[in-house]
C-alpha cells in the first residue's frame, strides 16, 4: 500500500514521544484482546480501491473518500441498480508523508444530489472488480446512530464492529481515537481496510482524538497529518476553518463535532465557530442537539482525572452548549462506560445536556475498570466493558438510547434511557 523504510525507527521515535499525547497513563489497565492486522488483500492489484468509507456532506451528498497503491482515477460511477451505474462524479487526488513513510494515492470525491433512505451501488476508480453499495440516511425521523468511541484494532474491536452491523443503523457517531496507529502509518492502512466492510455503506462521522495527534517535535511538528488526510469531514460546509471541528444536519438532528485537541477557549476560532453555529439552529427544523468530544466533561472514573483537554474545555463551552439546549454530549477516552444525568456546572438539571463516555469501542490498551466510591449522585450508570451504542431518535421529542455490552461476544443491551428533547419541554427556554 504505501512505501516505508526503518520501522524499527519509527518504532522508535513512536515509543520516545508517546507521552506527548498522552499514551503514557498513569493506571492500571486489564488486557485487551490481541491486535489484529489487516494486510492488503492479495487479489487487488495497485489500482484497486481499498480503505472506503463515506462521510455525510449536507443534506444529499455523500463524500467517498478511498486508497490505491498506485496512480488511479478520482471517479466515483453509481446508480439505483447494481453494475448500472447512470450517474457520475469526479474530486481530488492527494497523499502525504510522515517520517519514512509515504501514503498511497488518496481518493476524495463528492456525490449528489441524492435520494433519502436509498440504496445506492458504486464502483471506484473504474475499477469493475469490486463494487459498493451504501445506503442514505432518512431525510425525517425515525433515525438510528451507532455510537462507538476508542475503536483501536483488536479482538474486541472485531466483536464491536458485528454487532455494528447486525443494528441496521443509518449513521455512525465515532468520538475519536481512530486506528491506534500513534505514529505507526501502515496501521492507519490497517484500519481502514478493517472498517471498510461498515464504513463503505454508512457514512462514518468522525473528530479526533489524543492518539491522532501524531505530533513529534523537531522531527514531524505537524499535527494530526494522517487524520485529516485520510477522514475529510464536511467542516466547509458547517462555516469552520478547521477539519477538527464542524457541524451537520440529518433527519432533524443537529450533530457538533468539536476538537478537544485544539484550542477551545473564549479568543479561539473553535470557540468563535461554536457561538455562531449555535446561534444558526433553528429548532423547528432540528429539534435535537447532540454534540461529541473526545475527553469527557463529566467523568467518575480513575482514568483521565484532570486533564486540560477536559476541565478546561469544559470550563470554556458548557455555558454555550446548555444555554443552546444541547440534548447529550457523547465522549470516549475513558476506555469504559458511563452515563449521566442531566447535569450543568456539576449538578443535575433537567436542562442540560446527558453526558456519555462512549469509550469501550475495542481499544489495545484495555478497559478503565478503576471508578470512584461512592458513586457520584449525577452518575446514572456505568461499567468497565466493551461495547458500543444506538441512539434511535423515534420524533421530535423523544429518542431512545441503548448501551450494548460485549458479553462473551454476545450483544446484551445492559443500559437502556429514554429522552424527551429539550426543546419539547416547556420548562426549559431554548
Amino acid at each position: 500500500m504505501a512505501v516505508i523504510k526503518g520501522p524499527f525507527l519509527v518504532f522508535t521515535l513512536a515509543t520516545a514521544f508517546a507521552g506527548f499525547i498522552g499514551c503514557a497513563v498513569s493506571y492500571d489497565r486489564p488486557l485487551a484482546r490481541k491486535d489484529i492486522s489487516m494486510p492488503q488483500p492479495k487479489e487487488l492489484s495497485p489500482t484497486s480501491p481499498q480503505q472506503v468509507h463515506i462521510s455525510a456532506v449536507g443534506p444529499d451528498r455523500m463524500r467517498i473518500s478511498w486508497i490505491t497503491e498506485s496512480s488511479a482515477p478520482a471517479i466515483v460511477e453509481y446508480g439505483t441498480s447494481p453494475v448500472a451505474y447512470s450517474e457520475s462524479a469526479t474530486g481530488s487526488t492527494s497523499s502525504y508523508d510522515y517520517l519514512v513513510y509515504k501514503s498511497g494515492e488518496i481518493h476524495d470525491v463528492v456525490i449528489g444530489p441524492l435520494n433519502p433512505n436509498t440504496v445506492y451501488y458504486y464502483r471506484l476508480s473504474s475499477d469493475s472488480t469490486r463494487e459498493f453499495s451504501l445506503k442514505t440516511p432518512p431525510a425525517d425521523f425515525p433515525i438510528k446512530f451507532a455510537v462507538v468511541g476508542d475503536l483501536g484494532q483488536t479482538g474486541w474491536t472485531n466483536t464491536t464492529l458485528a454487532h455494528i452491523g447486525q443494528s441496521n443503523y443509518d449513521m455512525l457517531l465515532l468520538p475519536g481515537d481512530l486506528s491506534y496507529a500513534d505514529f505507526l502509518q501502515p496501521l492507519w492502512d490497517s484500519f481502514g481496510r478493517l472498517v471498510e466492510p461498515l464504513a463503505s455503506q454508512r457514512p462514518w462521522m468522525v473528530t479526533q482524538g489524543n492518539h491522532e495527534v501524531e505530533k513529534i517535535p523537531i522531527v514531524h511538528s505537524t499535527p494530526f497529518t494522517a487524520y485529516n488526510a485520510r477522514w475529510h469531514m464536511p467542516f466547509e460546509e458547517s462555516g469552520s476553518n478547521s477539519n477538527l471541528y464542524y457541524s451537520f444536519d440529518v433527519s432533524g438532528v443537529h450533530v457538533i463535532m468539536l476538537g478537544s485537541y485544539t484550542d477551545f477557549d473564549p479568543d479561539s476560532d473553535q470557540f468563535k465557530w461554536l457561538q455562531a453555529d449555535l446561534r444558526k439552529i433553528y429548532r423547528r427544523k432540528t429539534p435535537w442537539i447532540v454534540a461529541i468530544i473526545h475527553a469527557p466533561w463529566y467523568n467518575s472514573n480513575s482514568a483521565h482525572q484532570g486533564e486540560p483537554e477536559s476541565d478546561l474545555m469544559k470550563e470554556s463551552m458548557e455555558g454555550l452548549l446548555y444555554k443552546a439546549g444541547v440534548d447529550i454530549v457523547f465522549a470516549g477516552h475513558v476506555h469504559a462506560y458511563e452515563r449521566f444525568t442531566r447535569v450543568y456546572n456539576g449538578k443535575a438539571d433537567d436542562c442540560g445536556p446527558v453526558h456519555i463516555t462512549i469509550g469501550d469501542g475495542g481499544n489495545r490498551e484495555g478497559l478503565a475498570s478503576e471508578y470512584m466510591d461512592p458513586m457520584p449522585e449525577i452518575s446514572m450508570f456505568r461499567e468497565a466493558s466493551f461495547g458500543h451504542g444506538q441512539l434511535e431518535v423515534l420524533n421530535a421529542t423523544h429518542a431512545v438510547w441503548k448501551w450494548h455490552r460485549n458479553d462473551d461476544d454476545v450483544s446484551v443491551v445492559a443500559d437502556t434511557f429514554w429522552f424527551r428533547s429539550l426543546s419539547s419541554d416547556p420548562a426549559c427556554k431554548v
